[in-house]
C-alpha cells in the first residue's frame, strides 16, 4: 500500500469517527430525554404514569371522588327552575379546577324534562354551591333533580392550602313581605387588596334542613379591609316557613 493511499485511508477512518460521534450524541440526546409529568412514562419516582410523586397530578389510587351533599330543584310560576346544589371535595390536599357536572331535572314518571351542564372548581377538602336559575321546565310537574360527576371527571393536582381569599358573612336579616322576601348579608375581606366581581348564593333551609329557597347575587367590590352588603329578593312567598339561611360567597380558584 503506497504512502498516498494510507494517508487517505487514514483522513477517511478519522472523518467517519467524527460523523459516527456526533450522530451518537444525537441518537442519545433524542431517545434518552429528561423524565417529565407528561411523557407517558412512569418514571422519576411516579406513583403511576405522569402522577404522584414529583407530578402535581394525583393518581387514581390517591383520590377521593366528589361527594353530592344535595341537588334541589324550586319552581318557579312561570315554568322555569331554579336548581341548587352542593358538592364535596374530601380530598384535604388535593383541588382540581373546571371539573364539568350535568344536571337532569326528571318529571312524574321519570320524564328527562331538562339536561343542564356546567363546570365548578373543587378546592381542598371544601365544598363547592352550584347554582343555576331558571331552567326551562314548561308546565311539567318537576319531581327531582341530580347533579352528576364523572368519576374520571376531576384532574386532581396537589394544593395543601386554600389559596382563596373568602370574604366573611355575618349580619344577615331576613325582611320584606310574606309575598316578596327579602334577605340581606354582610360581607366583610379581611385581605389588602379589594375583591371584585364576587358571586354570591343563599340558601334558605326550613326546620328539616331542605332547601326550600334559593338565589344569588353579584356584588361589585368588596374594598380592602371593608364590607359590602349581598341582597337577595323574591318575587314569590316562600313555601315552607324558613328556619335557617346560608349565604355562601363563590370564590373560584386561582
Amino acid at each position: 500500500m503506497s504512502w498516498a493511499t494510507r494517508r487517505k485511508l487514514l483522513i477517511t477512518l478519522i472523518f467517519g469517527a467524527i460523523v459516527f460521534a456526533f450522530i451518537s450524541v444525537v441518537l442519545i440526546a433524542t431517545l434518552k430525554q429528561t423524565p417529565t409529568c407528561t411523557d407517558g412514562v412512569q418514571n422519576q419516582g411516579e406513583a403511576g404514569v405522569d402522577c404522584g410523586g414529583p407530578c402535581p397530578y394525583l393518581c387514581t389510587a390517591q383520590e377521593l371522588p366528589p361527594t353530592v351533599l344535595f341537588t334541589t330543584a324550586l319552581t318557579n310560576a312561570d315554568g322555569r327552575t331554579d336548581i341548587a346544589a352542593s358538592v364535596e371535595n374530601k380530598n384535604i390536599n388535593a383541588a382540581a379546577r373546571n371539573v364539568p357536572y350535568t344536571i337532569t331535572i326528571y318529571g312524574t314518571k321519570q320524564i328527562i324534562l331538562q339536561t343542564l351542564s356546567g363546570t365548578l372548581d373543587l378546592p381542598p377538602g371544601a365544598t363547592a354551591t352550584v347554582y343555576i336559575p331558571g331552567a326551562r321546565t314548561g308546565k311539567q310537574t318537576v319531581v327531582s333533580a341530580f347533579l352528576t360527576i364523572a368519576p374520571s371527571a376531576p384532574a386532581w393536582f396537589t394544593m395543601t392550602n386554600d389559596p382563596r381569599t373568602i370574604p366573611g358573612v355575618s349580619n344577615t336579616t331576613e325582611s320584606g313581605s310574606p309575598d316578596a322576601p327579602r334577605i340581606d348579608a354582610v360581607l366583610t375581606n379581611g385581605s389588602a387588596a379589594p375583591l371584585s366581581g364576587v358571586q354570591v348564593v343563599v340558601l334558605v333551609r326550613n326546620v328539616q334542613g331542605s332547601v326550600i329557597a334559593a338565589s344569588q347575587t353579584v356584588v361589585p367590590t368588596i374594598p380592602a379591609q371593608g364590607q359590602a352588603t349581598a341582597t337577595f329578593t323574591w318575587n314569590n312567598a316562600f313555601p315552607d316557613a324558613p328556619a335557617s339561611i346560608e349565604v355562601v360567597p363563590v370564590i373560584p380558584l386561582p
